[in-house]
């Protein structure tokens, strides 16, 4: 009976359209985002120019990478320093 009712729960669910964002008025930079964002996935505006990395460019930006987590994440952060750079800590 529960196996019956769940079945039942899913079909529903995966039977809506709730899941999608209602089409419907947007600002004009959230309609030129989007038109943008379907571009890309189509590929129209994709470049013809295959773009390539060396292999020491790859060393060198996953070394980058690596090192990004040498820097310890703090619990807080003092909101009252927002924007601002502190040199030498």
């Amino acid at each position: 009976m529960k196996t019956k009712r769940l079945l039942i729960v899913c079909m529903a669910c995966l039977s809506t359209t709730a899941w999608a964002i209602e089409p419907g008025p947007s600002s004009p930079y959230q309609q030129g985002t989007e038109q943008w964002l379907q571009l890309q996935i189509r590929g129209v505006v994709a470049s013809r120019i295959v773009q390539t990395a060396s292999a020491t460019e790859r060393d060198l930006a996953m070394q980058r990478w690596l090192n990004s987590f040498n820097y310890p994440i703090p619990q807080y952060f003092d909101q009252d320093t927002a924007g601002q750079m502190t040199i030498g800590n």
